[in-house]
């Protein structure tokens, strides 16, 4: 079976004018950054059905006559084919919004013909998009939706919730549209779960450092949000631990179970950068050397003065590292010095999600292990 690409065009391949949303001249005519390039790529590295899909309000009245469209319609496609990208099918709803006909997107009366096929696999497809109504459009076929943030259409907090499970990569470059279809997300669902702590966690590795952290210590929320944040990778953690004892066996589980979804996430490191590393923060310096090279071990080299921070102890900060680093088989060698505890723990957290950011970065171009010996 065939998977489909469904492109959006105004926000996705052109650049949709903020003033009427109507691309009728030469100087409303121009190109997403990056859309050039990418779809010839695509089209170069992929065996996916293209059919462009777009609403042009009124297309044909006196509002927007074809001769308005169509000049800069066929520029557009001329300078694709160009580059080796041509649509396979192009659907175009003329109708306005407010005629709430079933053609217009999301509607799906003039995709029946890839419904009714058996030849199209719709659940591995993608709707690319920027509006709630390409997201709802993947949904109504089945398949799943790619949002490419175009500054313009914002999903409503509502939306974003509604949308979540459609959407599979949410962006605003094509770039990484690209890797995302070539390579996939780094995606996994992990639980931990013992007669001491309960965990469950939810990790993509190429997310935008979206954090949902709930572990019952203000301090260790806050630092697992700058795992997040400054590594780029969006995770939930919600753990349930036996605080009424203390707070050793929480914090020490919770890096065991984040080390192992790691582990699960970088299963196949072709084409990963493996290594990274550092990172200053006002007085504070923190030095994050990390190798995902399979084997756990850590150098730790920092003293804390207090006992301490938050509701943490400082005692639990190796702790937490060495854990991470027997879960998720990777070296570790952490340094810092400063005046501050909270400056010097909050610039090792930093330090450690660049560190990861650097390390788990793909080259999508490239399938090599990164290695000699021929497995990690």
């Amino acid at each position: 079976m065939q998977r489909i690409l469904f492109i959006d065009r105004d926000g996705v391949v052109l650049k949709e004018p903020p003033s009427d949303f109507q691309v009728d001249s030469v100087d409303k005519t121009s190109f997403v950054p990056g859309a050039i390039t990418q779809l010839a790529s695509i089209a170069a590295d992929f065996d996916f059905y293209k059919v462009m899909v777009t609403n042009q309000d009124g297309l044909g009245t006196a509002s927007y006559p074809e001769t308005n469209f169509q000049p800069y319609h066929s520029l557009m496609l001329r300078t694709l084919a160009g580059e080796g990208f041509v649509f396979d099918e192009m659907i175009v709803d003329k109708t306005f919004a407010a005629d709430n006909q079933p053609t217009r997107k999301p509607g799906t009366a003039l995709l029946k013909h890839f419904i009714d096929n058996p030849a199209f696999d719709l659940a591995h497809s993608f709707v690319i998009g920027d509006r709630w109504s390409d997201i709802q459009l993947a949904i109504n076929l089945g398949c799943k939706a790619i949002y490419l943030k175009s500054g313009l259409h914002q999903l409503t907090e509502a939306q974003s919730a509604a949308y979540k499970d459609a959407i599979v990569l949410e962006t605003d470059n094509w770039k990484a549209i690209y890797a995302f279809l070539k390579l996939g997300l780094r995606k996994v669902q992990h639980e931990r779960n013992t007669n001491e702590t309960k965990i469950s966690i939810h990790l993509n590795m190429d997310g935008t450092g979206k954090a949902d952290i709930e572990t019952g210590l203000g301090f260790f929320n806050h630092m697992l949000e700058q795992i997040a944040r400054h590594g780029k990778m969006d995770l939930s953690i919600h753990t349930q631990g036996d605080l009424h004892i203390d707070e050793h066996h929480t914090i020490e589980d919770t890096g065991i179970a984040l080390g192992e979804a790691f582990a699960l996430a970088l299963a196949d490191k072709r084409g990963m950068e493996r290594y990274g590393f550092a990172l200053p923060m006002d007085e504070a310096e923190a030095k994050v050397l990390i190798d995902f090279g399979g084997r756990n071990w850590l150098v730790w080299d920092a003293d804390f003065k207090r006992e301490k921070v938050g509701e943490m102890p400082t005692e639990m900060f190796f702790h937490f590292f060495k854990s991470f680093s027997d879960g998720a088989k990777c070296n570790l060698n952490i340094s810092c010095k400063g005046d501050n505890e909270h400056h010097k723990i909050e610039a090792i957290f930093k330090a450690f999600a660049k560190a990861i950011r650097m390390a788990v970065k793909r080259d999508p171009f490239s399938n090599q292990l990164p290695s000699t010996k021929g497995v990690l």
